[in-house]
């Protein structure tokens, strides 16, 4: 019998076909027709669905040549511009379907139901389609394309933004951004220099080229992620279903072109390479990280920690051995304890002092050299205040603006300024606090991480959807529960619907955020049941009172 069911596939496959050949197809054959492979078809259709609607309904060119010589222009307006905006929610929909299906399956009691390389190979079909669809639910690759522009031209990014290199690529910019200059680290600028060297100023081949470069930041992230579970204690099928295949980091940061890909994914290797031990090396790493986003050094104190818990434990098993290796040493000589201070042991502030000083001359090791090639300097500091631009209710300052302006005769530019300096220096008081609270093991050090980048998402003057990439990779590592992984979903899944496939924020708009919150909610509760609002049970129940049609004589 076991022998019929192996050969049985066989037959249809043409004689002489390698057997390696026979089995790799058999296994692509076996996953199509599992849960899996049903949910990665569903979310490849979704993806496609997406890249075809973004032509009309997307961050789209303000004039596009393509679409004008294929006679589809007419997608970007009217009835076309409403056809386009339903087949992208309905391709959202069908991915956040097919990525909630799969958190079911690899959640399931069978632990070998899903596997991680099947897990990997799906985010690979799901992100095909994306690659070549106009910049989605954002039109910050305009803004990258410009800025790298700026310095492939000559110019400094960080003193003048993309308006003094007039040109296709500052056409697109956002309005609000084509006098701000450069926020992000120099590595990052030495990317956009050498898309833009390669592509010119073609907008269609810049963009793609720009997803390209997010790949290894992607491909760290499906290393990473799963590998800090070892460290964590999760599981690493959830931790690369819940932080990768996630639809808010998949549309959102290859989608929508945002260099979180990068920054993530380094940092979330750094992070994997101290917990290992590799100390300078996870140190190198993360600073390539913030060359690339400035956000990423937040991770780096908490690094030290681990690194000096690392050195304590070194130190105590030295003094182990010698104690075992020794009788004649003393009751004080074998103590275990190395953060304690003795003739043997340095003071742990010294131990504190040495660490941190070669972290931090790593660091700067690696952002000087970055800054020397690119040709900058450190205006990018300054830069980061350009983020005040932005308005929306995701960020706590401006919430409480709003309330305020409820309720007073004050304005909101009055107001807003005095909420988000009270904002900064709440998280001021918060970062220090995290860092100096969570320092005792790997974990703490790690879940500091976590408790730090919320609170410069929720702290900061303003938040995006996608900056919940940051701490949801680290986060992942840790062994959740389903009630936990059910939130996150939920708000995962919210935080996708509330902006507009052109970028602009549907926050402002109650049906909008209504139905957001509809679906999370529906999207949460299914990762623990099949069918939450009991559709199938409603179809059956009617089919059963349905009476039998009588037959005329």
């Amino acid at each position: 019998m076991d022998t019929t069911r192996t050969l049985e596939p066989q037959r249809h496959l043409p004689t002489g076909t390698d057997p390696g050949v026979r089995s790799r197809l058999r296994t692509v054959g076996d996953f199509a027709r599992s849960p899996e492979g049903h949910a990665a078809l569903m979310g490849f259709f979704g993806a496609i669905m997406i890249t075809v609607g973004g032509f009309g309904a997307g961050a789209v060119r303000k004039r596009d040549p393509l679409l004008e010589a294929l006679h589809l222009s007419w997608l970007r307006f009217g009835h076309g511009y409403a056809l386009s905006t339903i087949v992208i929610w309905i391709g959202v929909l069908m991915m956040i379907t097919a990525w909630v299906r799969l958190g079911r399956n690899t959640l399931s009691k069978d632990a070998e139901r899903v596997t991680l390389n099947e897990l990997r190979a799906i985010v690979g079909i799901w992100i095909t389609p994306l690659l070549f669809a106009a910049p989605m639910f954002s039109r910050d690759a305009y803004s990258y394309l410009a800025q790298g522009a700026l310095l492939r031209d000559g110019f400094d990014p960080y003193q003048v933004g993309p308006v003094a290199n007039p040109g296709v690529l500052l056409d697109n910019v956002s309005t609000v951004w084509t006098t701000t200059t450069a926020p992000y680290g120099p590595v990052f600028l030495l990317i956009g220099r050498a898309v833009t060297t390669l592509t010119g100023d073609n907008v269609i081949a810049g963009t793609i080229a720009l997803r390209i470069v997010m790949l290894p930041g992607l491909a760290l992230m499906m290393w990473a992620v799963p590998y800090l579970t070892k460290h964590l204690g999760g599981k690493p099928t959830v931790a690369l279903w819940l932080a990768v295949l996630n639809p808010l980091v998949l549309i959102h940061l290859i989608g929508g072109v945002h260099n979180e890909m990068l920054m993530v994914g380094l940092m979330c290797a750094g992070i994997a390479l101290v917990l290992e031990r590799h100390h300078v090396a996870g140190i190198v790493v993360v600073a390539i990280g913030v060359a690339i986003k400035a956000t990423a050094g937040v991770a780096l104190p908490f690094l030290v920690w681990i690194w000096i818990l690392h050195e304590k434990e070194r130190r105590a098993a030295q003094r182990r051995d010698r104690a075992d290796s020794d009788a004649a040493l003393s009751e004080e000589q074998k103590h275990p304890d190395a953060a304690r201070p003795s003739a043997d042991m340095p003071h742990p502030l010294l131990v504190f002092t040495k660490i941190a000083g070669i972290g931090v001359c790593v660091f700067a090791a690696v952002f000087g050299a970055a800054s020397v090639i690119a040709g900058v300097g450190f205006g990018w500091v300054t830069a980061l205040q350009g983020s005040n631009k932005i308005i929306n209710w995701l960020s706590l300052p401006t919430i409480l603006a709003h309330i305020v302006t409820w309720v007073t005769p004050w304005t909101q530019d009055e107001v807003l300024s005095v909420t988000r300096d009270l904002g900064k220096v709440a998280l001021v008081v918060v970062l220090v606090a995290t860092w100096w609270r969570f320092r005792h093991s790997e974990r703490e050090a790690v879940m500091g991480i976590i408790v730090a980048f919320v609170a410069i998402v929720l702290l900061s003057p303003a938040a995006l959807p996608w900056y919940y990439s940051w701490p949801l990779a680290v986060a992942a590592g840790f062994a959740l529960s389903t009630r936990t992984l059910m939130w996150l979903v939920g708000i995962c899944t919210w935080l996708m619907l509330v902006f507009q496939p052109d970028g602009s924020i549907g926050l402002y708009n109650f049906w909008h955020v209504a139905l957001a919150t509809f679906a999370a909610v529906v999207a949460a509760v299914s990762l623990r049941h099949v069918d939450p609002l009991h559709l199938r049970k409603a179809g059956s129940h009617a089919a059963q009172l349905e009476p039998a049609p009588s037959l005329r004589t």
